[in-house]
């Protein structure tokens, strides 16, 4: 029986080339459709690749053609219009469709925990969330109205060695080296939830042509909940250094940083425990196995192994040096 044929849409991410890679591995036909520009993503031997722009419907149309698909996932879906031209394209023509929503779309502030994929969904502080909340509206009304046969996905903070957890890349790990403060919102006691892109990546791809995955959402997330100090002294830890935080209300930090503001305010701000029954569920024995005290290794030597990534932020490091002056 010939392989199941996976599209994947925008497959070099943080999340998505883990998800390229297993599928792979496990034995799927695996096809990418991305631009081609990513210069830190190693070429994954046996998928085919199409050239497009994620983002845009109609370059997904050019480079999509007649080609037959099982599965489409699309990691690149941020507006409603996008997912309503994917209906329209792929409507009919494949057995599942994958959107990777986020956790960021649970309501602001967060009324009762653990998250369940029933918490409602607002978000009054983040564009990006809402966005995302009206893409999962027109699936829902997809499903109900023609069958169409959608799987919404909802991670939470995911990474790997390319995702600091703090803004401005490289410059929390510098300033640890200096000895400068680090700013963590609030007083560095709330919780939050990492979960590693290839613990991802078996949930997800557990989940191809899952009849029970049909029609609802799920979450992907580790079960393991850091306060943002631990954070921050993990990523201390594997270079050496005890780091200085500085604590700030979110708040002062959206001031000072207004395009962080939302994002700060809409996600990271809140305290975030997360049930993870229904993935269990969908996916047999599988559990995130990779602890933020062993991940974070990943992502310092993601640094550390290439100099040219050791790049400060001049606006995020000038920021922190006013915040923690305050």
């Amino acid at each position: 029986m010939a392989a199941k044929r996976v599209l994947i849409i925008g497959g070099n991410g943080i999340i998505s080339w883990w998800v390229s890679k297993l599928a792979v591995e496990r034995g799927y036909d695996v096809t990418q459709l991305t631009r081609g520009i990513s210069r830190d993503r190693a070429p994954i031997e046996g998928v085919t690749t199409l050239r497009g722009d994620a983002g845009d419907p109609a370059s997904i149309r050019a480079a999509v053609g007649d080609a037959q698909f099982d599965i489409v996932a699309n990691f690149r879906a941020f507006l409603p219009e996008q997912v309503a031209a994917d209906i329209e394209l792929f409507g009919g023509r494949i057995g599942q469709y994958l959107f990777i929503s986020s956790a960021s779309a649970y309501q602001k502030p967060i009324a009762a925990l653990p998250i369940v994929e029933s918490t409602p969904l607002r978000n009054p502080f983040w564009q990006y969330s809402r966005d995302k909340i009206a893409c999962e509206d027109l699936l829902v009304a997809a499903y109900r109205d023609t069958g169409f046969p959608m799987t919404i996905v909802r991670p939470s903070h995911t990474y790997d060695g390319g995702n600091m957890p703090f803004p401005g890349g490289w410059t929390a790990f510098q300033r640890m080296l200096d000895g400068k403060p680090v700013i963590v919102h609030g007083d560095g006691t709330s919780w939050w939830t990492l979960t590693h892109s290839r613990d991802f990546a078996t949930a997800f791809v557990g989940l191809f042509g899952n009849p029970h995955a049909l029609g609802s959402p799920v979450q992907i997330v580790s079960d393991e909940h850091l306060t943002w100090d631990d954070i921050a002294r993990m990523l201390g830890a594997t270079i050496g250094v005890e780091p200085v935080l500085a604590h700030v209300a979110s708040e002062r930090i959206a001031r000072e940083l207004p395009e962080l503001g939302p994002w700060l305010l809409g996600d990271w701000a809140h305290s975030v425990i997360f049930d993870t029954t229904r993935i269990k569920t969908l996916v047999p024995g599988w559990t995130a196995t990779t602890p933020f005290s062993e991940g974070v290794y990943d992502i310092a030597d993601w640094y550390l192994s290439t100099p040219s990534r050791q790049v400060v932020d001049p606006v995020i490091d000038a920021a922190w040096d006013r915040l923690a002056a305050l």
